[in-house]
């Protein structure tokens, strides 16, 4: 199997994370529905970090990563979003081997 792995780890400014988890989860939903080259568009969050929220998404290949960044949607999360993000720390990845299969 192979596939192109973008892991997003978002430090949100104290107090937003519930504004950001309404846009994130949006985003994510059109991603999966709406792009087809998006397997996997996950939203993780643990509890010891409140203003933490990380991605894990998987597409098909780079090119197919590279139309997710062009959509409407993501467009639109980006700019709504930036207010709320101390930092964010994207890293990509080679899917080498999916447990599922």
């Amino acid at each position: 199997m192979s596939g192109y792995v973008i892991m997003v780890d978002f430090r949100l400014k104290p107090g937003r994370q519930a504004e950001f988890r309404r846009l994130i989860d949006e985003n994510a939903r059109a991603s999966f529905r709406e792009e087809p080259g998006c397997r996997r568009f996950d939203v993780l969050e643990t509890a010891k970090e409140t203003d933490r929220v990380v991605l894990y998404e998987i597409y098909d290949d780079r090119a197919a990563f590279e139309l997710h960044l062009k959509s409407a949607h993501f467009a639109s999360f980006n700019s709504a979003s930036a207010p709320l993000v101390a930092e964010k720390i994207v890293t990509d990845y080679a899917l080498v081997c999916a447990g599922s299969e």
